[in-house]
């Protein structure tokens, strides 16, 4: 698709709209959702309608059952029934599901039994309401309890979280939900791009020539000190973690979201943002997460793990893995 630009996603993602060589006129919407922006393009906007009420809905169930900010969630229910086996709806099952598969596969660098820590170093509450500015904290870092702590029966939709242990599925619920959405979105004949705050997944037919995508900084506005790549996806997911956003100080300190369950504390800001390609957009996020907490061993274990990747140092130096285009490329196969 070729034409006017609009905001799509990641880390800074941005996703071209335009028209179809097919003949179908794309769609587009934007709205907030879950503290961020969700955007939805479709290769055919006789089906935006429909499908953004689709993406509505999913999101709303996404956060009545796993919001940490919210009392009613189901997340909180499960918190005040510590060390007994609790039900849960389906929703929240393949949440949890996802995110101890991401804390097993991450080595447990990405790891939902983080929750106090991020609560104690100031983000505990939506991050609208997060002082910019405050005192020291008085917070000593302790290591998570640790992910396997946690006891989830898939087939019978129950889950066991030990006493004092807080669970945060934020590292891994959106993509989860952008996955999903895309695909409950996309028809044999529609593709659909669903992005949400930077994680971005494709499902159905992609538009002539792929989706075109622009990686920098922030997915909420364009340009970045360190420059911008304009990459092209048919398939598969895309995510950008990083210490850019969603940052806060207390007292000579600036904190971010990402923690180390190692230490509890907020991951070394080695690099600036890791943008992932992978096979879907919860394994993308994953790996980004995972790899800016890995800090200098990141290129080594993405290239292992042949993910393509663009990684960008805190002094802008910019690294590539497995792949990853080049200035004078752009199609990326994750």
């Amino acid at each position: 698709m070729t034409g006017g630009r609009g905001v799509a996603a990641a880390g800074t993602q941005q996703a071209e709209e335009g028209s179809d060589r097919r003949g179908a006129a794309p769609g587009r919407m934007e709205f907030a959702a879950l503290g961020t922006t969700a955007t939805l393009l479709v290769t055919d906007s006789r089906r935006l309608a429909a499908a953004g009420e689709i993406l509505r809905s999913e999101l709303n169930a996404l956060d009545r059952a796993c919001s940490r900010f919210r009392t009613d969630s189901e997340l909180s229910a499960v918190e005040r029934s510590a060390g007994r086996w609790t039900p849960v709806s389906p929703i929240l099952t393949d949440v949890l599901a996802a995110a101890l598969r991401a804390a097993r596969i991450s080595g447990g660098l990405v790891d939902p039994t983080v929750g106090r820590a991020v609560a104690d170093l100031g983000y505990d509450r939506d991050f609208a309401a997060v002082p910019a500015d405050g005192p020291e904290l008085p917070y000593r870092p302790a290591p998570a309890p640790g992910w396997w702590r946690i006891r989830l029966d898939v087939a019978r939709r129950r889950v066991v979280v030990p006493p004092g242990v807080r669970v945060d599925v934020g590292a891994t619920a959106k993509a989860w939900a952008a996955d999903h959405a895309a695909r409950s979105v996309a028809t044999d004949r529609c593709g659909a791009l669903v992005s949400l705050g930077g994680d971005i997944a494709l499902a159905g037919p992609a538009p002539e020539g792929g989706w075109l995508v622009v990686v920098g900084d922030d997915h909420a506005a364009a340009g970045s000190p360190f420059g911008e790549q304009a990459i092209t996806l048919a398939s598969g997911g895309l995510a950008t973690s990083g210490i850019t956003r969603r940052t806060w100080r207390r007292g000579d300190r600036t904190l971010h979201h990402i923690v180390d369950p190692r230490t509890g504390d907020v991951a070394p800001p080695f690099w600036r943002t890791v943008t992932v390609a992978a096979a879907s957009c919860l394994d993308a996020n994953t790996a980004s997460t995972a790899a800016v907490v890995r800090g200098a061993g990141a290129p080594g274990w993405l290239a292992t793990h042949r993910l393509p990747a663009r990684l960008v140092g805190r002094d802008g130096r910019i690294l590539r893995t497995a792949g990853w285009p080049g200035a004078r490329s752009r199609e990326v196969r994750a």
